[in-house]
């Protein structure tokens, strides 16, 4: 675990140095594109942050190489190679999607061609378990296909729930933190070696999220873009055919005894098999909602709009953070409870304790104009959204007004409390001198 532990805090370490000088060098090569239609930031942000997520990458599995404990995953498995293979092919493309707005076919191609880059040398799918049937082996086209669609999908995933300040970073980051809890326990509890390289991947994406996360949270400084959101989805893709596709579930001895009891036993350990899946369920939800739309609107399913779930969440009042500690609660609810399931599936606690969480997401939904504030000790140490607002003096607020007639403000103690701003597009009232695109439309594509 220690072993993991460094390699996570590096791989976050050099994320996190490194994205300040690619923000620079972004601003400087101009790969900051003007506000479109969908967008919900109000200010040009600079994107290349996968620039500083791939070096991130890069820097784990070195380290990761040098580690006595971690150094057979590179001696008895080709993935790491195979993974890094695939991760630059499709950073290449992302970053130039990022500066020169590539289209979407040539993106869904190379995406394509990087899962077959793993494939071809080893990182693909081999067999499947199936509950009451056992191990069921692939044939090699079999393999290849379900790998690259995969893949696929867990990029266009991970790309398209990237619109808000460190919303994908986030999710994925979750999802990676559970994923990791799984594979680790199947390799340090079971001593299945096979599930090594899935922990290390998860353990590098957690570093890259975590070091990454603090200049994308809102307001942004920096967007990852299509190279740090691909990237991403391909190393969780990657955890997932490793330990699905690899692990053999026989070595868990699992079909013992009658058929029923072996389904009995198996279907705890084979539903995070697919957890990389149910940890992206609102990420794929999302995109398969979005086809839907776009080709019911008789649209291109790769055509951007506004229709989201975390553009609906802005509509329905959430502001911006909110909108995004949802997605984040939602995503930790469904990973979390499938990693406890399949490990004490007999507890109904887990099964109230998800009810009762579920429950308390959906009052959060309902309640989207509802502001915590904090105790009076406390104010001085929370942001001022936070604060109790206190009560105008009658004495004051005519004092104020009358005095408003001879000068723009009266003095300080007898200012009347200000009236807060409406939430704008993102949720929340600009800090500092207004954007100078006061028209959405005069920035970006037409609505």
């Amino acid at each position: 675990m220690r072993d993991y532990l460094l390699t996570l805090c590096v791989t976050a370490a050099v994320t996190y140095l490194l994205t300040g000088p690619v923000r620079k060098f972004a601003i400087a090569t101009g790969a900051m594109p003007e506000i479109r239609a969908r967008d919900v930031h109000r200010e040009p942000t600079p994107r290349l942050g996968g620039i500083a997520m791939f070096f991130g990458l890069c820097t784990g599995l070195l380290v990761a190489d040098h580690l006595q404990n971690l150094n057979s995953v590179f001696e008895l498995s080709n993935e790491p190679r195979a993974l890094l293979s695939g991760a630059a092919l499709i950073w290449l493309i992302g970053v130039l999607d990022d500066k020169f707005e590539l289209d979407a076919l040539i993106k869904l191609g190379a995406q394509m061609i990087s899962a077959g880059v793993m494939v071809m040398q080893g990182l693909t799918i081999l067999w499947l378990p199936i509950p009451g049937v056992g191990t069921v082996a692939l044939t090699q086209w079999q393999g290849t296909l379900l790998t690259v669609a995969l893949v696929v999908l867990t990029i266009n995933a991970v790309n398209f729930v990237d619109g808000l300040d460190g919303l994908a970073a986030g999710m994925v980051c979750i999802a990676a933190t559970a994923f990791f809890l799984y594979a680790y326990r199947l390799w340090y509890g079971y001593m299945i070696e096979a599930a090594a390289p899935a922990t290390l991947f998860a353990a590098i994406l957690m570093g890259m999220c975590l070091g990454f996360l603090p200049h994308n949270m809102h307001p942004a400084r920096i967007f990852m873009g299509d190279s740090g959101s691909m990237l991403i989805g391909l190393i969780l893709a990657a955890s997932a055919i490793s330990i699905t596709g690899q692990v053999d579930p026989d070595t868990l001895r699992l079909f013992e005894g009658s058929t029923r009891e072996a389904t009995h036993a198996a279907l705890p350990v084979f539903i995070p098999l697919l957890l990389p899946l149910t940890i992206i369920a609102i990420p794929m939800a999302d995109l398969v909602l979005a086809i839907v739309r776009r080709t019911w609107n008789g649209q291109s399913p790769f055509a951007a709009d506004r229709g989201h779930l975390h553009h609906r969440l802005l509509e329905i009042g959430h502001s911006h953070s909110r909108a995004v500690l949802i997605m984040y609660f939602w995503s930790a609810l469904i990973a979390f409870g499938t990693l406890a399931y399949s490990v004490h599936s007999t507890s109904m606690w887990i099964v109230l304790t998800v009810v009762f969480m579920s429950a308390l997401g959906l009052v959060l939904l309902l309640l989207p104009r509802f502001a915590p504030r904090a105790p009076r000790w406390a104010e001085s140490f929370v942001p001022p959204r936070y604060r109790r607002s206190r009560p105008v003096q009658p004495e004051a607020a005519s004092a104020a007004v009358s005095g408003a007639a001879g000068s723009p403000q009266g003095p300080l103690e007898e200012r009347p409390e200000r009236i807060p701003v409406p939430a704008g597009v993102n949720g929340s009232t600009a800090i500092g001198h207004r954007s100078r695109f006061t028209d959405r439309r005069k920035a970006g594509t037409p609505s």
